[in-house]
């Protein structure tokens, strides 16, 4: 790690030397993501479908780091192999994967799910992890050092009503998680997995303003997560400092998967009444 000063106190880079890919950097918390990450000394390799993921490099590049682009569907090997492979001409090896692309916009209750609805989610959001996973993990094994970070979510505990895909396919990242740690755990490599609650990513934005409402009325911290503090739960996880966090679901929601009703308290209960109609 190499010491730096801001405003004249000592600044600890956490990642300093290392290499990250994130998948789905093109915006939301990939991209924020991306930016920590780099604030934190890390060179960043940043993929998407998206061709704007292109301006996620340049900015990485404007605050000093290297960085290289790859558009790519991660559901496909092939792709994920020639994409993980571009990355790699411009940048080396990768140290650090975070598994964060996904789809959240199959909503249809189990009945209404269609076949092709729910092979995308599912292959998008847990084979695309799996086929990131094995493009890389070699040559962690090789110098017996290695982070990998699956953005799950808390639908993946809880469930999440008509999205039996996203929920499913999320639930699958904690066993895929787990598995890699049984695994390579000896390796050196680190796997855990983040499950982020209502974050402040631009899919959220578009969401009815009384589902955002109720939302934030019953998580306990009363607002929005930022991208930002995802992102910093992930260089933290992809650090020294987390060498010993391994097979780990870790939430970041503001306290919501706790169990927020209340069986004891009017005052509570008044309390949440006023914070849902007054928000």
């Amino acid at each position: 790690m190499v010491e730096t000063y801001k405003d004249g106190e000592k600044e600890i880079m956490l990642l300093e030397g290392k290499t990250a890919l994130i998948t789905g950097a093109a915006r939301g918390i990939g991209r924020a993501s991306a930016m920590v990450l780099a604030q934190e000394g890390a060179d960043v390799g940043v993929a998407d479908v998206l061709p704007e993921v292109e301006s996620t490099a340049a900015e990485i590049q404007k605050i000093g780091r290297r960085s290289a682009f790859a558009v790519f569907d991660i559901s496909d090997p092939a792709q994920v192999r020639r994409g993980v492979s571009e990355i790699r001409e411009e940048l080396g090896e990768i140290d650090i994967l975070v598994n964060n692309a996904g789809i959240v916009t199959n909503i249809a209750r189990l009945t209404k799910m269609t076949h092709e609805a729910w092979q995308r989610e599912i292959t998008v959001n847990l084979s695309g992890a799996f086929y990131m996973i094995r493009e890389v993990i070699e040559p962690m094994i090789a110098k017996h050092w290695g982070r990998i970070i699956n953005i799950s979510s808390g639908a993946a505990t809880g469930g999440l009503h008509k999205q039996i895909g996203y929920a499913s396919s999320k639930a699958g990242l904690l066993g895929l998680t787990k598995t890699v740690t049984l695994e390579h755990a000896r390796d050196g490599i680190t796997c855990n997995a983040i499950l982020p609650g209502i974050i402040g990513t631009e899919l959220v934005g578009m969401m009815p303003e009384e589902i955002l409402q109720m939302a934030v009325a019953t998580t306990p911290a009363r607002r929005i997560g930022t991208t930002e503090e995802v992102g910093h739960l992930i260089a933290f996880l992809a650090s020294d400092k987390a060498a010993f966090i391994n097979g780990a679901a870790i939430p970041i929601d503001g306290g919501a998967s706790l169990n927020t009703g209340t069986l004891g308290s009017r005052k509570e209960i008044k309390e949440l009444e006023k914070s849902t109609t007054t928000f």
